[in-house]
């Protein structure tokens, strides 16, 4: 019997307040990424994935865009799904 391991985290990524609109549009198109709010140059994502590792390499190449000041996950969560279910 197998499992499968589905990851979420919620971030929130600090910006440079004139660069919140291209950093938006970056995580937009983002793949297992999505935006639940902004304001004063602040954005909080959702981030899935199938593993740890997955996230921190969603979130390396969020901290990496031009513009973002820091990217820092503030919670993981983890399903465990049975493959026999």
């Amino acid at each position: 019997m197998s499992e499968a391991t589905y990851h979420i985290s919620s971030a929130v990524v600090a910006t440079l307040p004139a660069r919140t609109g291209d950093v938006l549009a970056e995580i937009a198109k983002m793949e297992n990424v999505e935006i639940h709010a902004h304001a004063n140059g602040k954005i909080i994502i959702v981030i899935e994935g199938t593993s740890t590792g997955v996230m921190g390499q969603c979130l390396t190449a969020i901290s990496l865009l031009e513009g973002v000041i820091a990217a820092n996950m503030v919670f993981e969560h983890v399903e465990t799904e049975s493959a026999d279910r």
